[in-house]
């Protein structure tokens, strides 16, 4: 349970008030409360101890029982003090609660892994680790795409122009279209230049097969 609003960790739980230091929870008849409450990087949760010992190797799991060897600390109103991200502790909080790896829009699957190794849950690590096998599966198998420009240059801006291609151009097709204006004494040739980028899966709104126009200036370049 989060006590920060707006919880970008995805966390549905109740936001709790600060408790002072005579309104701690109260341990109950049975020896201990079943609630415990958390200050993980300056954001409180809430939740049980039933779901904090879901899995009896994690980090979470030793807390709860006052293992001798954890050195954990607790702030004025009596919470776990833990110097972790928030944002990512909240899914994994969730998968705890539920056994599901649940992950609001923004959050990568590389940032719960990291979490979820410095807990050491263990099922949650080989979750995420499937998941990210399987999205970066996907990811290679897509085909490659290309989007193409044809750009219009004189022939002294033709070295210039080939030397200073950057962030993925290449070139492509170069096809002459005779000189377009006389400059002193020498005509002044122009060019077509044809080149091209990969994509790389990105959306980038742009049309990634080559224009008509692109696919007719490669054909005569290529009877060159």
């Amino acid at each position: 349970m989060a006590e920060k609003s707006p919880d970008p960790s995805g966390s549905s739980a109740r936001r709790c008030p600060a408790l002072s230091p005579g309104e701690r929870l109260q341990p109950s008849a049975s020896g201990s409360s079943k609630w415990v409450r958390l200050n993980v990087g300056g954001t409180y949760f809430l939740t049980t101890r039933q779901t904090l010992c879901r899995d009896p190797k994690s980090f979470l799991y030793r807390l709860c029982q006052a293992d001798p060897d954890l050195d954990s600390d607790k702030d004025e109103t009596g919470a776990y003090l833990i110097d972790r991200d928030p944002t990512y502790f909240g899914p994994v909080l969730n998968y705890l609660r539920h056994g599901k790896l649940v992950l609001n829009r923004g959050l990568a699957e590389e940032g719960v892994l990291e979490e979820a190794e410095f807990y050491n849950i263990t099922s949650l690590i080989k979750l995420v680790k499937d998941k990210i096998r399987e999205r970066d599966c996907k990811t290679a198998q897509l085909p490659v795409k290309h989007v193409y420009r044809v750009l219009q240059c004189q022939e002294e801006e033709l070295t210039q122009m080939v030397s200073t291609m950057s962030d993925g151009w290449k070139f492509e097709q170069l096809v002459s279209i005779g000189s377009s204006y006389n400059y002193g004494n020498e005509d002044q040739a122009e060019f077509l230049c044809v080149v091209s980028k990969e994509l790389h899966n990105q959306s980038y709104g742009t049309n990634s097969e080559p224009s008509e126009k692109a696919k007719i200036l490669q054909e005569q370049g290529s009877r060159m």
